[in-house]
């Protein structure tokens, strides 16, 4: 019972709508690139958490070989910086490895840095809809990966395929 109580509030993070912490302009544009071209996405996506999951175990379903494969993409010649956002926890039983944010306009493959830990990703970037400086949510994976706390809101720099 503890550890729902404990997990309650993070499922619960995404939908305070928070604003930004730093009074710099989040999402500050780097210009974004035109069109970028479309790389394929993940075909066989993690299975969802069951409905008894209770740790962030349970709702990471994410395998070793994907975490693995995540962790040592390497960058692509062709990726430009998008920019950069400020993140917070999405939805834990939305599995994957992926961020919502409004610096891109399509699912498209990407990178995430993490420069206070070190550490970069390859995931999946999704619309989030949201106009440019409204932040981006991202998975417990990714979180997880990247090393993020997971009530933290972090800046991440986002990387997308070149034109």
């Amino acid at each position: 019972m503890t550890r729902l109580a404990l997990l309650l509030p993070l499922a619960l993070l995404p939908a305070c709508g928070l604003p930004p912490l730093t009074p710099a302009a989040p999402d500050a544009a780097i210009p974004a690139a035109s069109a970028p071209a479309p790389v394929p996405l993940d075909p066989t996506p993690p299975p969802p958490p069951s409905p008894q999951a209770r740790t962030v175990e349970d709702f990471d379903t994410t395998t070793a070989e994907d975490r693995a494969e995540a962790l040592a993409t390497p960058p692509a010649a062709a990726e430009v910086a998008l920019g950069t956002t400020i993140v917070s926890l999405g939805p834990p039983a939305d599995p994957g490895i992926w961020i919502e944010t409004p610096l891109v306009d399509s699912p498209v493959m990407g990178r995430v840095d993490y420069a206070p830990a070190g550490t970069s990703v390859a995931l999946e970037l999704r619309p989030s809809g949201g106009p440019p400086g409204s932040g981006s949510q991202i998975s417990l994976a990714a979180m997880r990966l990247l090393e993020i706390p997971l009530t933290a809101l972090a800046e991440v720099t986002v990387y997308g395929p070149g034109a």
